[in-house]
């Protein structure tokens, strides 16, 4: 068994969820008031001493984070029609996975060619003729395929005449449009 006082803190945590519920008295800030105090307690565990009890060291950390976060939220300005948030809001990062997800699914229902002159094309940053020398066909055959690839990726995409998709991956663009990767 370790003699790491740490590890204590793991017996206290339902006591400190009960506590948490009590206080707040709704789950997820509890869930994150508990969080927050272990995140605290090990920060500062070198304050802690020895022999002392945790139990009510645990307990004082959290109360003093679920004060402080009371107060903060005093402070706050309500903003019950949006119209602040609406004017401070700003694209949630998810959006650019799920776009990269739909084109991971649509960029594999590419023939096996396609992809590949996408690949060392708009992907990799090569020349068609590098791809075509890399391929063994002509710079022509590489282009064409690049360019089938191009126009059935944006239709399995369902993208406009000149759509530009809301990707993240500046890659991922790079094989949608007709320029080399950086």
């Amino acid at each position: 068994m370790s003699n790491d006082p740490r590890d204590e803190i793991l017996d206290h945590l339902p006591s400190l969820r009960a506590f948490a519920m009590s206080l707040a008295r709704n789950k997820a800030t509890a869930d994150d008031l508990v969080q927050d105090t272990m995140v605290k307690a090990l920060g500062a565990f070198d304050s802690f001493k020895q022999g002392t009890n945790m139990r009510a060291w645990l307990f004082t950390i959290l109360r003093n984070t679920f004060y402080t976060l009371r107060t903060k939220q005093k402070r706050e300005v309500a903003d019950v029609d949006g119209v602040m948030a609406g004017q401070m809001a700003e694209k949630p990062q998810h959006d650019g996975l799920l776009a990269l997800n739909d084109f991971k699914q649509a960029f594999s229902q590419l023939r096996d060619e396609q992809r590949e002159a996408l690949l060392l094309v708009g992907a990799s940053g090569f020349s068609c003729e590098e791809a075509a020398q890399m391929c063994g066909c002509a710079p022509g055959t590489i282009k064409s395929r690049a360019s089938r690839g191009r126009k059935l990726l944006a239709e399995l995409l369902q993208m406009e005449e000149g759509e530009m998709p809301d990707m993240t991956d500046q890659v991922t663009m790079d094989v949608l449009h007709n320029r080399p990767a950086a």
